[in-house]
Parts: C-alpha cells; sequence; structure tokens
C-alpha cells in the first residue's frame, strides 16, 4: 500500500495546507498569509498542533488539534478543528490515518475525549467519523457576533 508518513507541520508546507482549506474544506477566508499569521499565534500558545499527512514529501492531508481544559476532567479533551484530504488520495485511509495519530497523541498526553464538529449535511464525513468509532453525540451551535457599532 501506500507509505503515509504524518508529523508536524513545517512552516514550508503551509501554503499545500492552505489549498487544503480552501479546495477541499471550501473554507475561503483561509489564506496564506493569515494562516502564517495564525500558525505563529498558535506555536507561541503552545497547546495547539497541525499534523501533516505526507506521501513521498508530498502533503495529502492535515489535521489540526487544540487541547481545551475542562472543569471536571483530568487533562482536559482535545478538539479537532480542521481535518482534510486531498481528493485524489480520499479512501486511502488517510483521513483514518490522521485520526490514528492523533488519538496516540492524545493517549501519549493522558487525554481521554476528542471532540469534533462537521456540517449537518456532510454525511460523508460523519459516515467516516462513524467508521472510526466516533459517535454522534450532540450539536454544535454557533454564532456571529457584529464587531462594528451600528
Amino acid at each position: 500500500g501506500m507509505e503515509i508518513k504524518i508529523r508536524e507541520i513545517a512552516a514550508d508546507e503551509y501554503s499545500e495546507v492552505v489549498v487544503l482549506w480552501n479546495d477541499v474544506l471550501g473554507v475561503h477566508t483561509v489564506t496564506d498569509e493569515n494562516f502564517r499569521v495564525t500558525m505563529e499565534q498558535m506555536i507561541k500558545a503552545g497547546n495547539y498542533k497541525t499534523f501533516v499527512a505526507l506521501l513521498e514529501n508530498i502533503v495529502v492531508g492535515f489535521i489540526s488539534i487544540v487541547h481545551g481544559l475542562a472543569v471536571g476532567s483530568e487533562n482536559g479533551y482535545l478538539h479537532i478543528t480542521g481535518l482534510a484530504v486531498h481528493k485524489e488520495f480520499q479512501r486511502h485511509k488517510v483521513g483514518t490515518e490522521l485520526l490514528r495519530y492523533t488519538e496516540n497523541y492524545a493517549k501519549d498526553s493522558r487525554i481521554s475525549s476528542i471532540i469534533l464538529c462537521t456540517g449537518m449535511k456532510r454525511t460523508n464525513a460523519h459516515a467516516f467519523y462513524e467508521h472510526n468509532g466516533y459517535d454522534k453525540d450532540s450539536f454544535c451551535f454557533d454564532k456571529i457576533i457584529n464587531l462594528t457599532n451600528e
């Protein structure tokens, strides 16, 4: 099979991950410029990680996580904030490998809970997560706050 390598993202791979945010996830607010700035802030904060899946040194997928704290939970939880696999490499276990890597990272960090949100209509994503042992156990709500004084 394909030899997939997973590790933390390197600065010269940022633009490849931006492409995945744009093309696979359809999030067009992510640009090379704001991705770099945000990554620098995330590295400083220390509780964020972005792992890339590499196939012969080409980025074919990524997963972004943040370690959050929760009252009543010893080591908090991991929140998966982004996961995408290049369209040509989907259904080749790349996404599953990224989840496994993250789950092992959680285990090594003594974190027993992983959460994520995905769009209501993204039924293939739901099937993917359920196939990987994730339970559909809550709804995510969001609200955009208007920051302009009107």
